[in-house]
């Protein structure tokens, strides 16, 4: 017997419980956190590469669009307020109004988006969940690429060659093992759940 995502997804994150969903957003702050401290720099990009869009794919997808969003609500405002959870261990309001804001951003939207999509089970195929990972990176990038050409003034093509080419690479990578290992779970789950 197959389960639809939404009630996987209500078995596995029970949404009646506060403590539960407290401990969801406090453990997927921690998550993104931990993935943003993964951070190369960039040379000639104020923008590094992190491990934190990874971590969008995977908490918009397993946690839904409600508690995705407030995961990464709760992560911006940490850092916002002190908390050392953006890349290289920093903090502050300058990080969401200086060169990486619009990543950031991004990264929110794309985990309220991926949620949304996850919630009509898009990640549960390997046909549809590539793409959805897909759509989700192209949400981050956009977001980022359009705030980093205002905040810097510099031409589109600079921003292209700083703020997504060096990225691609890592971003397909991130894709891959986003999209096609939460499949692998969900059937896992789907076998469990009959």
């Amino acid at each position: 017997m197959t389960f639809p995502a939404s009630s996987l997804r209500a078995s596995l994150l029970p949404q009646s419980s506060v403590l539960t969903n407290a401990t969801l957003v406090a453990g997927g702050t921690l998550f993104l956190a931990a993935l943003a401290q993964i951070a190369i720099p960039i040379p000639g990009s104020p923008v590094p590469v992190t491990g934190q869009t990874l971590g969008v794919l995977l908490i918009g997808t397993t946690y839904g669009s409600g508690l995705g969003l407030a995961t990464f609500a709760l992560y911006l405002l940490a850092g916002i307020a002190g908390a050392p959870v953006f890349a290289g261990a920093s903090y502050g309001i300058e990080k969401i109004t200086g060169a990486t804001g619009g990543y950031l951003i991004g990264m929110m939207v794309a985990t309220f988006l991926l949620g949304i999509l996850a919630n009509r089970q898009l990640d549960q195929r390997f046909l549809t969940a590539l793409p959805t990972m897909l759509v989700g990176t192209i949400t981050i990038f956009t977001f980022g690429l359009v705030w980093l050409h205002h905040f810097t003034g510099n031409d589109w093509n600079w921003t292209i060659n700083a703020g997504l080419v060096p990225f691609i690479f890592g971003e397909i990578l991130k894709i891959i093992v986003a999209g096609t290992s939460l499949p692998v779970v969900w059937r896992f789950v789907n076998k469990k759940s009959s």
